[in-house]
């Protein structure tokens, strides 16, 4: 029988976990309850309690309910509720994982949530689901349900909101995945839309390859869950076109780059092809939002909801001393391709964003940083989505991966 781990706050929500659970056992899912709370009694009996979840993170809970710090405590039962869920999920116990809570109890549902791996069926209904969800959500796959309600207890609207999560949590419990089938090695792939032609062009050459292409949108979460598949061990190959998120982490844009970033194929020594894809521009919302100090900058409204912002030459700088440092501590095979016309479909001479000088200081610095005995790097005159850098890289990549496996 498939089986749900509701992880929650048992001294505060236990009738409303109580609730849920049994709304899910209509469904003929079996139910583990796990109980974070700590300062008063559960109010539903749990099936690992909080003794067990505080001594996973290495924690005494009377100690932790006589400290009287909720964030201290919320923190440490998160770490515990992770390593709970990662065991329960080992043995064959967790099909599905859901959770109840305001920020508080998000905050410590979603930290258990994300421990788990890409696939694993996971919703939190919450009260903070209708604003910026990421410090939840991360990088990973949670599914947030806003409450509309707050979480205190069971009346027409809130009955209905857990009814609606239960049938979510019992059907993806139980939901599998048709064959799809001939199983490929999968090959990730970073795109923006001013490099859609250049993943396109390699995406389409890897396929005929016999690779299976992943493709991640750079919006910050898009990169961060890259690098959680390859630190996963999921992919043979990076081909990483598209390196913008670090424009946002240096000039403070919307999309910036998770520390993370560009590190987990070097570190697991998977073979990668890196490339400099939309680094000529910085990511902000409507133009109301760009900061005022930038109001002068040469800006492009790309739609209604997102302005870019041109990367100056000591903005380019940074990021290629960023870059270089990444690729430097690769332990696997790294190559840089250079497209010396332009990183990005607006960066080409007469386009908005084309700017010799600022291109010329990030090439210049990664001419002088990176270390060419350990990445291999080539220069090419042609811009990013140039058919013939696109299968430049594909081929690379794909020479790689056969001498590496």
């Amino acid at each position: 029988m498939a089986t749900v781990v509701l992880v929650g706050t048992l001294d505060t929500k236990g009738r409303e976990y109580a609730f849920l659970a049994d709304r899910i056992r209509e469904h003929g899912v079996d139910v583990l309850l796990v109980d974070a709370g700590v300062m008063g009694e559960p109010l539903a009996s749990p099936d690992v309690t909080r003794e067990e979840v505080a001594s996973a993170a290495g924690a005494d809970v009377a100690a932790l309910a006589a400290a009287g710090d909720r964030g201290v405590a919320i923190e440490t039962m998160a770490r515990g509720a992770s390593e709970v869920v990662k065991r329960l999920h080992a043995e064959g116990r967790l099909d599905a994982i859901g959770g109840l809570g305001g920020s508080g109890g998000s905050a410590l549902v979603t930290q258990a949530m994300r421990a788990l791996e890409i696939g694993v069926p996971k919703l939190m209904v919450s009260t903070v689901a209708s604003g910026d969800t990421s410090p939840y959500v991360g990088s990973v796959d949670v599914t947030m349900m806003y409450s509309v309600v707050d979480i205190a207890g069971v009346n027409q609207v809130s009955a209905r909101i857990m009814a609606n999560a239960a049938g979510a949590l019992a059907g993806m419990a139980k939901a599998t995945v048709p064959p799809l089938g001939e199983e490929r090695p999968i090959v990730v792939a970073s795109m923006f839309g001013v490099t859609t032609p250049a993943v396109t062009t390699a995406r389409e050459r890897l396929e005929e390859l016999g690779y299976e292409v992943l493709v991640f949108h750079q919006t910050g979460a898009g990169g961060g869950s890259m690098e959680k598949l390859l630190e996963a061990g999921f992919a043979v190959g990076s081909l990483d076109v598209t390196t913008t998120e670090f424009c946002d982490l240096v000039a403070g844009g919307a999309l910036a780059a998770v520390p993370e970033r560009l590190e987990s194929a070097g570190k697991a020594g998977i073979p990668q092809v890196v490339s400099l894809g939309a680094l000529d521009m910085v990511n902000f919302g409507p133009m109301a939002s760009v900061p005022e100090r930038y109001r002068d900058r040469n800006l492009y409204v790309h739609n209604p909801t997102i302005t870019l912002m041109r990367t100056t030459p000591d903005e380019c700088r940074q990021i290629a001393e960023i870059v270089a440092r990444k690729l430097n501590a690769a332990t696997g095979p790294t190559v840089l391709y250079v497209p010396l016309r332009g990183v990005s479909a607006i960066a080409t001479e007469g386009q908005v964003f084309y700017d010799p000088e600022a291109d010329e200081a990030l090439f210049s610095t990664l001419r002088e940083l990176v270390d060419t005995s350990k990445v291999e790097v080539h220069e090419l005159e042609l811009d990013v989505n140039d058919p013939e850098f696109a299968l430049a890289m594909a081929n690379r990549l794909h020479e790689l991966i056969g001498g590496w496996s």
